[in-house]
């Protein structure tokens, strides 16, 4: 188990009446393998704050109404994180015919991945492969091979097209690629956001990060394709088909904002069973789907 505390504040100047509209995916997603201890949120100015709960990916979206003037949203929590870690090579892909239905969304091309444009380059370099755990991890090492992590080189409008073409780009860019290819390859794969733990600082102050699962054997497994953090220190915040799902904060009306401030670290205590995150060689799930059986289906 590990045990993960992180903080983030974001701030905000709202210009001209009446204000602006927010909506917040910052908080810990609530699932089997990743229970919160306890959290803390403020918002700054005293208005309502709506709360909603998607209940396939577990994301939880907050909603407010902020009047003109200066927002603080405060997040603070305590998290504890199981892993289901097994040998590589025992993870095999799962037949599309036996896919459970909330995995079949995550086969189909998106806005920033157009798994359809790649079809034939997946293919010629992938296809031949064996099929399994093995198969994904050439993928990522392939996008990691072709894109080099280099900050302010894409922005909001960037596909993984773009990213193949340019072989430059930022955490969210490695992701969309890697998610391409699997889906160019009929495997399921999925956009999570989370905290960088574990980043080198050379690269900046901690902030959100992006980074992939993709659905093996009926569990979703974690794969980072940047390489800038460490999977096991990953905090499940946002999950969607790509990043137009995942934005931590999606803002209607005349807003300026500060980077965010996030602070996270994680405690090691074998006594209470608590593991400090650290690069593994197995394959790490913290989000298991059922087993569908197309024959009670209906």
């Amino acid at each position: 188990m590990v045990r993960i505390q992180l903080a983030i504040d974001l701030q905000y100047q709202v210009h001209t009446p009446p204000g602006a509209d927010f909506i917040f995916n910052l908080q810990c997603a609530l699932t089997r393998q990743q229970t919160v201890v306890w959290e803390e949120l403020l918002v700054s100015q005293p208005v309502p704050v709506l709360s909603h709960t998607d209940p396939a990916t577990h994301s939880r979206l907050l909603r407010l109404s902020a009047p003109p003037g200066p927002l603080l949203v405060r997040y603070r929590a305590t998290l504890d994180i199981t892993h289901h870690a097994v040998a590589p090579a025992s993870v095999r892909e799962t037949p599309v015919a036996q896919l459970p239905p909330e995995a079949l969304i995550y086969l189909y091309p998106s806005r920033y991945c157009q798994s359809d444009c790649l079809t034939a380059q997946a293919m010629s370099l992938f296809g031949t492969m064996p099929q399994g755990y093995g198969r994904v991890i050439a993928i990522r090492d392939w996008v990691r091979q072709q894109v080099s992590f280099q900050s302010n080189t894409s922005n909001s409008m960037t596909s993984a097209l773009d990213t193949l073409h340019s072989h430059a780009g930022v955490c969210r860019d490695f992701a969309h690629l890697m998610i391409a290819m699997c889906r160019a390859l009929n495997i399921p794969a999925r956009f999570t956001t989370a905290i960088d733990f574990g980043a080198d600082p050379a690269l900046g102050p901690t902030d959100f990060h992006a980074y992939v699962e993709v659905y093996l054997d009926h569990r979703w497994y974690l794969f980072d394709p940047s390489g800038t953090a460490i999977p096991m220190g990953f905090v499940r915040i946002g999950t969607g088909r790509d990043a137009a799902d995942c934005s931590f904060a999606t803002i209607f009306g005349n807003v300026t904002s500060q980077a965010p401030h996030i602070d996270v670290s994680a405690q090691s205590d074998p006594q209470h069973g608590w593991s400090y995150p650290v690069h593994r060689d197995e394959a790490l799930s913290t989000d298991a789907v059922f087993a569908w059986n197309p024959v009670n289906a209906g």
